[in-house]
């Protein structure tokens, strides 16, 4: 083994050691830590920022899409921010120790089941330095020691707010290892997959590609966040207002976040009335449309110049100002769409039929169904979780966004006075 696997498998030794620490941490020296992470953030901002504008600088230079570069930029809102999900952490209640089941049995034995923590926990993403603040947090609030592992393209970033947060744990005297951020080549992240004696869960947050990547080479068990190919349904029955305010919520508030709608769906019977406003709303706010044929005339004249769309347009994250648009016959073809195209991320439906939105919850087979709500919601802080890891689309052991609870496992205590089995 090199000496730089020999390095890797020992600093992931040591957070293995720490989480043999943290899960016997009172609540009060977790929130502790918590506050002088968030202070510590706050207090090291322009130190943050300042590597931060490398990362960008780079990026750019490099002619990274615009959604990529986004997702990298930090500013003072946004470390402020990140520093207000740390605090918003501390804040919930603590999971371990929650007792969710107790009973005795007929023979006298007593039986609680509570929360105990997963142990290590790695995290690998992509291009989202606040990822760092969130990740570490909520593996600290649980009780968990985290290992992140971020991309190249904001290593100065994740570096810089990894030591703001190593050092803030350690003026609350907890283990240095509780927070260990690794980098290097693939060889090394393999290797770090490889590693089921140490880790005991990893959670991506990125692409396909590297959804794709850990499934291939992961001996630790992963939970999948997939991407978001998010619709927008428009029923029979919307409200015109609500429905152009939700779709271009859903698709421009950040194009290129994985809970943005790339997809809009219009219900037949109001294509004529409904997509003339949709799309000229959409089109205002700088957003490229691809129309099926059926679209195409219920929008009229003004649509002559767009793209058609195509099988490639609705299997498509876009994740930038592009947004297809379908028109449906009904109700069982939206949803039929939604399951051959989406992601199982985030799907929207806006009417004002309560059997159309109970029958479109309960068709799509997705983490997140919103009944005229944007997709934009989908996010640990907006659940009120304080943050989030990722957003599993898989449905073992954790669905949806990813906070303290999903951080979790069970234990059960049984309890009995000289009991032997016969």
């Amino acid at each position: 083994m090199s000496d730089d696997l020999n390095t890797l498998r020992r600093s992931i030794g040591e957070a293995n050691a720490a989480a043999s620490v943290l899960r016997t941490l009172k609540s009060s020296q977790k929130n502790v830590a918590l506050h002088e992470m968030a202070d510590a953030l706050v207090r090291r901002t322009d130190e943050i920022l300042r590597e931060n504008a490398q990362d960008v600088s780079d990026a750019k230079a490099a002619h990274r899409p615009s959604a990529m570069v986004d997702r990298l930029l930090l500013d003072d809102d946004r470390i402020a921010a990140m520093a207000k999900g740390v605090r918003d952490v501390a804040a919930l209640p603590d999971p371990i120790g929650a007792v969710d089941v107790g009973y005795r049995l007929p023979n006298g034995l007593e039986v609680i089941r509570k929360r105990v923590p997963l142990g290590v926990v790695a995290v690998i993403y992509e291009g989202r330095p606040n990822v760092t603040s969130d990740a570490a947090a909520l593996c600290l609030k649980s009780g968990n020691a985290v290992v992140l592992r971020g991309s190249s393209i904001a290593a100065r970033s994740n570096a810089i707010i990894a030591d703001v947060l190593v050092r803030a744990l350690m003026e609350a005297e907890l283990p240095q290892a509780s927070i260990t951020a690794v980098h290097g080549d693939y060889d090394q992240l393999k290797a770090l997959l490889q590693m089921s004696d140490l880790i005991d869960l990893v959670v991506p947050r990125g692409g396909e590609e590297l959804k794709s990547f850990l499934m291939q080479h992961s001996k630790v068990p992963v939970i999948y966040a997939a991407s978001g190919n998010n619709h927008v349904y428009v029923d029979a029955h919307a409200d015109v207002d609500k429905a152009v305010k939700i779709a271009v919520n859903a698709k421009v508030h950040r194009p290129g976040v994985c809970n943005a709608a790339e997809t809009l769906l219009v219900h037949a019977a109001v294509a004529d009335q409904m997509l003339p406003a949709l799309a000229g709303a959409l089109t205002a706010q700088g957003v490229e449309l691809r129309v099926s044929d059926d679209a195409r005339a219920a929008i009229g004249e003004s649509a002559a110049q767009l793209a058609a769309a195509t099988d490639e347009d609705f299997a498509t994250e876009y994740l930038d100002l592009t947004m297809a648009v379908k028109v449906v016959a009904d109700l069982d073809e939206a949803i039929a769409h939604v399951e051959r195209y989406g992601s199982g991320h985030s799907e929207a439906i806006v009417t004002e039929d309560l059997s159309a939105a109970r029958r479109f919850e309960a068709g799509v087979d997705a983490a997140c169904v919103y009944i005229n709500a944007s997709t934009r919601f989908t996010d640990g802080g907006e659940f009120g979780m304080g943050a989030e890891i990722a957003n599993s689309t898989q449905k073992l052991h954790a669905r949806g966004p990813i906070g303290v609870n999903e951080l979790t496992s069970m234990k059960y205590v049984v309890t009995g006075d000289g009991h032997v089995r016969t």
